[in-house]
């Protein structure tokens, strides 16, 4: 049940999240085969994938909303491999979809939250007015949940999902499908809880946000786990590399290949709309690469150095292409 104040991080041993060998299948499909992974107490870890490689189902088994098919799951301690319920009482939940009430206002959705977690009539009220104020919803806190816009509704949902303090969050596609200004509004009150010493495990398919928020992340792809690392240990093996974006009009099929074949020492890759990607492991020379396309009648309208990211770093683990992740945003409507 509910204590009034803060729980402690210390309330959770050394692995908030330990799980072994979790499975999940639904008729021909294997949702999850097999994953293995630990959270440390106080971490934010980033579960990354795109859409269908297993990152909900895997949310749902942890927090009891789905029973593992095989596997053992191990809450703050506590084996709920049988018992999914078992340590509700220090966990948070935020669904990709809310799972609040529409016809109550968001005040009201966020006390009868606080009720079910045996939060006081006094505390859970202070409690409710709070997180209005902290998320930016007090001037709408009287205003029925159907009425808010969708980045209203995905913060009284984070909202709801931490009234009652826990030390352990769950967070699923958390900015999927909202504004930009939203977006940021929630990734910064999710660095502030993981300041506070909350335990987060985020799942999400925006590589930029995993990047930006996480001490450790795991790549999962077709619901199998490919990588696990530090965020310093993923990208160390690329801040030597230089990369540079080429945008040219009037480009032929056999370009790259021409050009990988004059310049053996950079790698190229087309992308969409006329696009070439080059690397190297020193600086890129951009004037002979660009008499080299003008001299083949292309034309180079941008030359952009780019900083290797994170995002780098999972097409050549996963084999899942960026592109592939970016589409499902846009499919989604979401915006970083």
């Amino acid at each position: 049940m509910y204590s009034e104040g803060r729980k402690k991080v210390n309330d959770i041993p050394n692995h908030a999240i330990s799980v072994e060998e979790l499975a999940k299948r639904f008729g021909e499909v294997q949702a999850v085969a097999g994953v293995s992974f630990a959270v440390r107490e106080g971490e934010l870890f980033g579960f990354l994938g795109p859409n269908g490689a297993g990152k909900t189902t895997t949310i749902n088994m942890l927090t009891g909303l789905a029973r593992p098919d095989a596997g053992n799951i191990q809450i703050a301690g506590i084996d709920c491999t049988g018992n999914p319920k078992a340590a509700q009482h220090f966990i948070g939940v935020v669904p990709d979809e809310s799972n609040l009430y529409p016809e109550l206002t968001g005040y009201d959705n966020l006390c009868f939250c606080a009720a079910l977690y045996g939060m006081q009539k006094k505390a859970r009220e202070a409690r409710a007015r709070e997180l209005l104020d902290t998320f930016g919803l007090a001037d709408v806190a009287e205003r029925k949940f159907a009425g808010y816009s969708r980045g209203m509704k995905r913060k009284l949902t984070i909202a709801a999902g931490i009234i009652h303090n826990p030390p352990l969050l769950f967070l699923d596609e958390p900015t999927t499908g909202i504004d930009v200004a939203s977006a940021r509004r929630i990734r910064q009150l999710i660095a502030d809880l993981h300041l506070a010493g909350t335990t987060i495990f985020l799942t999400t398919h925006y590589i930029e946000e995993a990047e930006r928020l996480c001490d450790r992340v795991a790549f999962i792809v077709q619901g199998r786990i490919v990588r696990i690392d530090t965020m310093a240990a993923l990208l160390q093996p690329i801040q030597e590399k230089h990369v540079m974006q080429l945008a040219v009009l009037n480009s032929e099929p056999t370009l790259t290949d021409k050009l990988a074949t004059a310049f053996p020492r950079l790698t190229f890759q087309g992308l969409a709309g006329g696009l070439i990607r080059v690397e190297a492991g020193q600086p890129v020379p951009v004037g002979p690469l660009v008499r080299f396309l003008e001299d083949r009648g292309a034309e180079v309208i941008e030359a952009r150095r780019m900083q290797p990211s994170l995002e780098d770093v999972f097409v050549q683990i996963a084999g899942v292409e960026a592109d592939a992740m970016r589409k499902e945003k846009e499919k989604k409507g979401g915006v970083l």
